[in-house]
């Protein structure tokens, strides 16, 4: 029923012009959608596997997955509560259907593809409930949404950081949804006591006893609005700061929004704002208990015989965001993931994420705070108006988040609503309305008219909007450490099985730099961890290792060769003695492969050979960014027998101009190889290795 009637307006509204915008948006939240089903390459961080998915899919499929030290059983910094349910539970029901369809149809739909995608569009669903509450608000509020849908869904932050894996999409669908629920419960109250003082005056107007009793019959009836949807706001919270416990900077200014609303009428006294208060702390209890005995369950501190015989004391408990707050209220703890100066989210990482939106935000906030330091009070947004609620949504969180030493653009996605709701309209209007400037200021007169109000000027503050976010969208998206997934597919895929098939004391190593760290469980290894029973004796086992991964950061070549030789002197060691073969290979961004020439040059080690396999497009690591100056070779020839070679090639490359068409060619040659990743096969030259 409440389906039809949000269809119904939503027709009603399109046909009254009032969605002019819509259809856009449509089309863009189809292309969200299909963008999960065509997956990405782009690899934004690390935490987008590590901190959600890694460990789920790990320990549903039994396969090598890596656990970082967030979540070690000493001291757990991150719940497992929300990724179980949300990832884990999922991927079950997921293999559960596929064992089925396998059975019915012989088609084999768990696959790495599919686990792949599947949390995707988990995200990509929640994602959405952003847009509904930004709906809904503006439908409560009587706001233009088609713009703000448009704008939404055009964003970098709705087209792929949404539909990754990140815990901050769950935080800003989190926030988003409180967002609605404190914005209607103020448009409640407004109403509620609006319509209360008017019967109050009726009341007082009334000279009989009759009249009386109907108006109080009338008050009688109003619905409640004092602790209206308290149970909701604190769920929310509890499930927020259990998420991400930077919940609280963003939760705190929308939840005293909620307990303020109302302040300004006589029927509202600080009782009720300290009756709110505790009627919050009271209803997040029972969410409370039931994350932290999951949290205590999953991670050993409390087992169910301990509950069974009630042998259980405090120390059976971890509570995950304490340990949270209390590794990050320390600099030195933080200062190790990356110092970053304090004003970086407020000049970087806001223009950043939303472009000219951002500025705007920015700009339109230093300009309220110039109007409250010149106590030009009439001019500012009321304190308990939908304005006040989105500007302190906005900067309060910002204000907090800059206090911490490190930064990173992802942690703003829950001010995403917000920035929207606010500035969108912007987008078609233009920066302001009236002009700020004096008629004498000829400058500002032409500012105003060629970029802050006229249409062309908000045509071009659009354009800019669509080519900003389209240019991110390529870059995180596509290119930022691209080459990294088709990794991971490529020894799923081809190297493993191929290995295997060769002998299964045989092992791999995998050993990489300036590049992010490789998620274990998509390589869809086997646990080593894993109990087998041997059906024959039934003696239990479990599976050898047989691939290993060695991550070396920003290691220089250098540094990385003698690393390389060491682990080949070993397993040639363990060839020798125990005639165990082993492949070795080295993948690095292709703008090293010239430092690695040279590197393996230097270092006279005329017994290693690298011999490329495969490059992988596009990739670009910020680590080992392109020379765009350098005479990049095609080919990558780390020979160091072949100098002659080597060298006919430069002088072939020096003959050729730098401005005819070859020369030109080669040139953007180079500069395109460069953005890729290169695989490479280490071997020593004495000896014919088996077959790749």
């Amino acid at each position: 029923m409440k389906l039809s009637k949000y269809l119904h307006s939503l027709a009603v509204n399109i046909n009254r012009g009032e969605g002019k915008y819509f259809n856009t948006y449509i089309f863009l939240a189809v292309l969200r959608v299909c963008l999960v089903f065509l997956p990405q390459s782009g690899y934004i961080h690390p935490d987008e596997f590590f901190q959600s998915v890694e460990i789920p899919t790990g320990e549903e499929f039994k396969l090598e997955h890596t656990r970082t030290w967030e979540f070690n059983n000493t001291m757990p910094i991150r719940s497992m509560a929300l990724p179980l349910v949300i990832y884990r539970l999922t991927l079950n029901v997921y293999g559960f259907l596929a064992m089925y369809v396998q059975f019915l149809t012989g088609w084999q739909i768990c696959t790495p593809y599919a686990i792949f995608v599947v949390p995707r569009l988990i995200m990509c669903l929640i994602s959405f409930v952003s847009d509904w509450s930004l709906y809904k608000i503006c439908t409560t509020y009587a706001l233009r949404y088609d713009v703000r849908l448009l704008a939404l869904a055009s964003s970098v932050v709705s087209i792929v950081f949404s539909t990754r894996t990140f815990s901050n999409n769950i935080e800003m669908a989190l926030c988003s949804l409180l967002l609605y629920v404190v914005a209607d419960c103020m448009m409640h109250t407004n109403s509620v006591i609006f319509q209360r003082k008017f019967l109050d005056e009726k009341y007082n107007a009334c000279k009989t006893i009759v009249e009386k009793v109907k108006v109080h019959k009338l008050r009688y009836i109003l619905p409640s609005y004092r602790v209206n949807k308290c149970y909701i706001v604190s769920t929310i919270c509890v499930i927020g700061c259990f998420n991400r416990p930077t919940f609280l900077f963003f939760g705190l200014p929308i939840v005293f929004f909620w307990m303020y609303r109302g302040m300004d009428a006589k029927t509202i006294s600080f009782v009720d704002f300290h009756l709110r208060f505790f009627s919050l702390l009271a209803c997040g209890i029972p969410v409370v208990i039931l994350f932290i005995v999951a949290d205590s369950l999953y991670y050993g501190f409390l087992t169910l015989s301990e509950i069974q015989y009630m042998e259980v004391d405090i120390n059976n408990f971890v509570v995950t965001p304490l340990n949270f707050i209390r590794y990050n209220i320390d600099p030195v703890n933080t200062a190790a993931h990356g110092v970053h100066p304090k004003y970086l989210h407020v000049l970087v990482n806001i223009p950043l994420l939303y472009n000219i939106l951002g500025v705007i935000a920015v700009c339109s906030f230093g300009h309220l705070l110039y109007r409250f330091s010149r106590n030009e009070y009439l001019h500012l947004p009321r304190a308990q108006s939908i304005v006040s609620l989105m500007n302190a949504a906005i900067f309060v969180p910002v204000a907090l988040l800059s206090l911490v030493n490190h930064q990173e653009p992802r942690f703003l996605l829950p001010i995403t609503l917000p920035i929207i709701i606010l500035h969108a309209p912007k987008l078609i209007t233009g920066f302001c309305i009236t002009n700020p400037f004096s008629e004498t200021n000829r400058l500002g007169e032409f500012v105003y008219r060629h970029f802050l109000c006229t249409k062309a000027s908000a045509n071009r503050l659009l354009k800019c909007w669509y080519a900003g976010n389209t240019i991110l969208a390529i870059f995180f998206g596509i290119i930022h450490q691209g080459g990294v997934i088709q990794l991971t597919e490529y020894f799923q895929q081809n190297q493993m099985t191929t290995f295997q098939q060769h002998s299964t004391s045989s092992n791999v190593f995998l050993v990489t730099s300036h590049l992010y760290n490789i998620p274990t469980s998509y390589l869809f290894q086997p646990s080593t961890e894993t109990i087998l029973i041997n059906p024959e004796n039934g003696q239990k086992y479990t599976r050898k290792k047989q691939f290993f991964l060695y991550e070396y950061g920003g290691l220089p070549m250098d540094e990385l060769q003698q690393k390389i030789k060491l682990l080949l002197d070993f397993n040639e060691l363990r060839l020798h003695n125990n005639q165990q073969n082993y492949k070795l290979y080295l993948a690095i961004p292709s703008s090293l492969t010239e430092e690695l020439s040279i590197a393996l040059f230097k270092s006279n080690y005329t017994m290693i050979k690298y011999q490329r396999i495969k490059s992988f497009y596009p990739h670009l690591s910020t680590e080992a960014l392109p020379n765009f100056f350098r005479h990049h070779q095609t080919e990558i020839r780390t020979d160091v027998f072949n100098v002659e070679q080597k060298c006919s090639f430069y002088e072939n490359y020096e003959e050729i101009s730098p401005y005819s068409t070859s020369g030109i060619l080669r040139k953007f040659s180079a500069i395109i190889h460069q953005f890729g990743l290169v695989l490479y096969r280490v071997e020593v030259r004495h000896r014919n290795t088996f077959s790749q």
